[in-house]
């Protein structure tokens, strides 16, 4: 028995867009849905159950967002990912998106190859459930909430915290494809570093894309602090193409990773969420 497609709706009102999109994911072995309204979209949805949406904002009837508000609020759909597809580059415009939901957002003219990859890896995601990154493979999710419960409240973990900056900015500049390299190679320069401490129990794994936790012995937070800053500052221009490189210490949205310790997690033990969010605070 042949295995089954995973199915993808697909909401754009270009037609040639539309018809691209169409024969190039059917190529890729996927099952495809196509309709041109927003209001086809929301009843296709329902109708196919596919493993994700791709959006485009700009429909002749109802907006991209109003369609994803109404995939989010129903049961049925609420937990499909969507990815926007938008001529729209402003930062509100894609705070806007994710803060209804979405999974992914691409700017017009994209690559194809690039959304392929997207696609790939929302689907990783719903089919992994959440439990690693699809990107650097590294827990996320539940696995990092439950290492998280085990250590918080004891003496005998600390935490250093990394937060990888300006991302947004370097993605924006060159893409999805190079800022996912960016982090496959921060997420391994951090697992090469650890292993030189390394023992058992020691833990690395994502609050967020680009948010790190590693839990390790107290005795090892600090020199492993001093090796990953090190190492991470002299790597990060080689992370640009070799004509942006000059001047690249000076530019306010140079990639960066700001580390904070915290030596002993005793104090901690008012809950996973509480700690998580001033972890949050810390970036």
């Amino acid at each position: 028995m042949s295995e089954t497609k995973p199915k993808i709706l697909i909401v754009e009102d270009d037609p040639d867009v539309a018809e691209m999109l169409t024969a190039y994911f059917r190529s890729q072995e996927y099952e495809v849905f196509t309709v041109n309204w927003g209001e086809d979209g929301v009843r296709s949805a329902v109708q196919v159950s596919p493993e994700l949406v791709i959006l485009d904002i700009r429909l002749p009837d109802i907006d991209g967002y109003e369609v994803a508000t109404r995939l989010r609020r129903d049961r049925r759909t609420a937990d499909i990912p969507i990815i926007f597809l938008t001529e729209k580059r402003d930062r509100s415009d894609k705070l806007q998106g994710l803060e209804i939901g979405a999974d992914d957002y691409i700017t017009k003219p994209f690559d194809v190859q690039e959304l392929r990859l997207r696609v790939r890896n929302a689907l990783n995601r719903v089919n992994q459930g959440s439990l690693t990154n699809p990107v650097t493979g590294l827990p996320e999710g539940a696995l990092v909430d439950e290492k998280l419960s085990e250590v918080l409240g004891k003496d005998s973990a600390s935490l250093l915290y990394i937060s990888i900056q300006n991302m947004g900015a370097f993605r924006e500049a060159y893409g999805f494809v190079a800022s996912d390299d960016v982090l496959r190679a921060i997420s391994l320069m951090i697992v090469n570093t650890l292993r030189e401490f390394s023992r058992p129990d020691d833990f690395l794994g994502h609050l967020s894309a680009t948010d790190l936790v590693l839990v390790v012995p107290p005795a090892s937070l600090q020199v492993l602090n001093d090796k990953l800053k090190s190492r991470l500052e002299q790597s990060v221009e080689y992370f640009y193409p070799l004509k942006d490189r000059e001047g690249m210490a000076k530019r306010p949205d140079r990639l960066g990773a700001k580390l904070t310790e915290f030596a002993s997690l005793k104090t901690y033990n008012a809950g996973v969420a509480q700690f998580k969010s001033q972890l949050g605070g810390a970036s």
